[in-house]
């Protein structure tokens, strides 16, 4: 048993909990909302942002960071991308050397282009910082619902450690080194997810689905390798799985925005609507700012940009994409 802290009582920490707990873990939850701490703790429910997930009565939760991070094996950094960076900073004064964090959340900072993992890093560089991501929505991982997910670390050791740590009979983990691969393909796949639920607002139809994942993993494995991830990474479970998962489920806030911005509310009308972070909406600047610095052409990523900020018309970015220059699929396949 292993004594963790987690940092963040939203929808995707609280499934954590639940999944860690029941594996017979000890779990102290933090949370700067005094109510969201005394629903955990009386309820033993994250009745807004997750309900219907029971935690066992073992399950505490706390607003003083310092005793959340102190005495851990593990700590669990579970805020949304935009507050990362924040919440480290509060976080470091109370982390020993060679503290292991695992960051499960999925971003890309706007200014920095960096990563959660570096942006953690930065702020606390004598921590040892893992990640965790994949197709795994929190409203199922909270029902035990069967689901499988990567751990990626700098060494193999610490790997091995946080899979060991998660793994069950219904949350299956792989181990992985590529953490940039893994990283951007988690928060790139959000931007994608968000024209998916865009063409879904305009009423348009699987075809428009299989073209959007499609091309959007093309995107993605382009930007992706261009800084630095690996190829094979975007092919797998925090590649092409998230981002298929992203696209087609009602529990992806980017699509249910999407969904309401093509349905012709604005972005910040949808974002209200949804009433979690859209983390896409946050990822879209940064994925054109690293598609731009590579020199990548990324027209999904472009015209999701324009109808988020530019107030470009959802029917017109569609059509934009679909009568783009005409395009050979693949560079690298030969006529002969």
């Amino acid at each position: 048993m292993a004594n963790i802290g987690l940092i963040g009582a939203g929808s995707w920490g609280t499934a954590l909990a639940y999944e860690l707990s029941t594996n017979g873990h000890h779990i102290e939850i933090w949370s700067i909302a005094q109510d969201e701490v005394d629903m955990i703790n009386q309820d033993h429910e994250q009745k807004i942002k997750l309900p219907g997930t029971i935690l066992p009565e073992s399950v505490h939760a706390d607003t003083d960071l310092q005793t959340v991070c102190r005495d851990k094996d593990l700590l669990v950094l579970a805020v949304p991308s935009p507050f990362t960076r924040s919440t480290a900073q509060k976080m470091a004064p109370y982390i020993r050397y060679g503290q292991l964090i695992v960051s499960v959340a999925k971003g890309i900072e706007e200014d920095s282009l960096m990563t959660l993992s570096e942006q953690i890093r930065e702020e606390i560089p004598h921590a040892n910082v893992a990640v965790l991501c994949g197709p795994t929505h929190a409203e199922e991982v909270g029902k035990g619902i069967p689901t499988c997910i990567v751990a990626g670390a700098k060494d193999e050791q610490t790997a091995k450690y946080v899979q060991n740590i998660f793994m069950s009979e219904v949350f299956r983990v792989y181990t992985s080194p590529d953490i940039k691969g893994m990283e951007l393909g988690a928060a790139l796949k959000n931007v994608v997810a968000l024209a998916a639920g865009v063409a879904d607002g305009l009423g348009y139809g699987d075809n428009t689905k299989a073209a959007l994942i499609t091309r959007g993993i093309a995107e993605i494995t382009r930007i992706g390798i261009a800084a630095g991830g690996q190829a094979a990474t975007f092919q797998g479970l925090t590649g092409i799985g998230d981002l298929i998962v992203t696209c087609a489920s009602m529990h992806s806030r980017n699509r249910r925005a999407g969904i309401l911005i093509g349905q012709g509310k604005t972005p910040d009308e949808a974002m209200k609507e949804v009433q979690q972070v859209v983390e896409g909406v946050f990822s879209a600047k940064a994925a054109k700012k690293l598609a731009e610095k590579y020199e990548i052409e990324a027209p999904i990523i472009d015209e999701v940009c324009a109808v988020l900020f530019e107030n470009k018309q959802p029917a017109e970015a569609v059509r934009d994409l679909m009568l783009r220059d005409r395009k050979v699929e693949a560079n690298d396949l030969d006529w002969n």
